[in-house]
């Protein structure tokens, strides 16, 4: 019978870890050989300009200048945050629209997918033209609506006055109306969500439903404990798009506000004056403060990366994973 001690020094023993094989070692060496092209493209792609990006904005580059370059350290950043005004105005217009938007545009979405998810007939077509607005170009898009939006012969207030409304708004003229003009002009483009929605909804199997109406549950009861749980990654994913593309939001805008008699630039009294908008406006624009305008993209990226973070710790909580049970 072995004593206590030994029985202690045998369980202190580190387990023996098995050796590998020769095959084993000849196919971990090929998958590295294999995955060399995405690692040499991951770091000419994304770890070399990064860094020089980072560099650039602590330097005071000018996007055409003569002048030499020279490395100023942090007071990009200082001045940004202590004395740009226009930073924290870009900020609370990005910031708006995320929020007023990617609500709005997530549920609009849905309403219209549960409708297309309805076998009536026609429903093919009419999904082929809901989603054409989601694939034309947002230069095209943003050049329609302004006509459409124009305050004194655009089909929006002409149909407005025709409805009794004496006043239509001058809409992208008007700093108050500039910001809802945009939203419903992106509001067009919906479709996209629609059919993604759709895509998920028509994976829920159909026997969940079917047990819940032998179970006496109503329409509420099943859209609220079957589709919404089951729609859940389906909706995690687009608020993620959305929250990304809120941040982004530009093409458009610029199409809407430069040379367009608007108030220029970031629209009128800089309602429409988006991150973006101001970002290049400052690196690319009138400015041309290359240096500047670098380390306001770096405090973007902090934005995203921080609010891409959040949303994957909510992920945890509200997003049902059918695999999961």
């Amino acid at each position: 019978m072995s004593m206590p001690s030994q029985q202690l020094g045998d369980q202190a023993k580190p387990p023996v870890r098995p050796r590998r094989s020769v095959a084993a070692m000849k196919e971990e060496r090929a998958a590295f050989l294999f995955l060399t092209p995405w690692f040499a493209g991951l770091l000419l792609f994304l770890v070399i300009p990064l860094g020089y990006a980072v560099y650039i904005s602590m330097t005071d580059r000018r996007l055409i200048s003569g002048a030499r370059t020279h490395f100023i350290g942090l007071d990009n950043y200082v001045y940004m945050f202590t004395k740009d005004g226009l930073f924290y105005h870009s900020l609370y217009i990005t910031a708006k629209w995320l929020v007023l938007t990617t609500p709005l545009f997530l549920a609009a979405g849905l309403v219209i997918s549960l409708f297309l998810n309805q076998k009536y007939f026609g429903m093919n077509v009419f999904r082929t033209i809901l989603y054409i607005p989601a694939v034309v170009s947002g230069v095209a898009v943003a050049v329609l609506w302004l006509q459409l939006l124009n305050p004194e012969q655009g089909a929006v207030n002409y149909l407005l006055i025709k409805l009794g409304v004496d006043n239509p708004p001058f809409w992208l003229a008007d700093p108050t109306w500039a910001m809802p003009a945009v939203i419903l002009m992106q509001l067009w483009t919906v479709g996209g969500y629609a059919i993604i929605y759709l895509a998920g909804l028509q994976n829920i199997p159909p026997h969940l439903y079917e047990a819940a109406s032998i179970d006496g549950a109503r329409a509420w009861e099943k859209f609220r404990y079957i589709t919404l749980p089951m729609l859940s990654p389906t909706i995690f994913f687009l608020a993620l798009n959305a929250v990304i593309d809120a941040l982004l939001f530009f093409g458009p805008l610029f199409v809407l506000t430069v040379g367009r008699g608007v108030g220029g630039l970031g629209g009128p009294e800089n309602s429409l004056l988006f991150y973006m908008v101001y970002l290049y406006d400052v690196a690319f624009g009138g400015q041309g403060f290359m240096g500047y305008g670098t380390a306001l993209a770096m405090i973007l990226v902090i934005i995203g990366v921080v609010l891409v973070f959040i949303l994957m710790k909510l992920e945890r909580r509200f997003v049902f994973y059918e695999s999961e049970q």
